[in-house]
């Protein structure tokens, strides 16, 4: 499997930073931008570098380069996840204004028909971020908003990080082993 994993500068870069650890462990091949906002945004919120988050991918694009090989429908991948996907990438994406390598990968994404995950992390969410979901939804996107779940009990940030990124492997369908699926009440 062959994914393009884009890291925009919303809050929550941790999701895509263990996203991209999971891909390497399932050995799924991983082809990664990174805007200069996610690059503010990690030093802000975590303790890794980039020169750490770009090592976890199999290759490293930068946002600014058009012409790099995910620019492109002949460049075949089996799907695009944008994790975290701040509200201006939204934008971008549910308009087609492709100004960055970013998002013109989501838009050939969209074009080839292949998967495109948007992992929104924001709230509130005003009537503009509203319609921005429904855009990209009906253009075809897939919204996954970071939004936790509780019913397995998670006991460490991990936990909850892995729930997430879990739900987007299962949106791509890929088989994991991250979280404990749900199994019906306990009588």
């Amino acid at each position: 499997m062959k994914l393009v994993v884009g890291l925009s500068g919303g809050s929550g870069i941790i999701y895509g930073v263990r996203f991209l650890e999971v891909l390497r462990e399932l050995g799924v091949e991983s082809h990664l931008i990174f805007t200069a906002a996610a690059k503010k945004t990690l030093v802000l919120e975590t303790d890794y570098t980039v020169s750490q988050v770009e090592s976890l991918a199999t290759r490293v694009y930068g946002v600014g380069d058009i012409a790099a090989p995910p620019s492109s429908g002949s460049f075949k991948t089996d799907g695009m996840v944008v994790i975290p996907c701040s509200m201006k990438t939204l934008a971008g994406i549910a308009s087609g204004y492709s100004d960055n390598l970013l998002l013109r990968a989501a838009d050939v994404t969209l074009k080839e028909r292949r998967p495109l995950i948007l992992v929104l992390r924001e709230t509130p969410l005003n009537i503009i971020h509203i319609q921005n979901m429904l855009r990209a939804a009906q253009a075809g996107a897939v919204i996954a908003p970071a939004m936790p779940a509780f019913y397995h009990r998670p006991k460490t940030i991990e936990d909850l990080l892995n729930h997430q990124v879990g739900k987007v492997l299962d949106l791509l369908g890929v088989e994991h082993n991250l979280f404990e699926r749900w199994k019906g009440a306990k009588q």
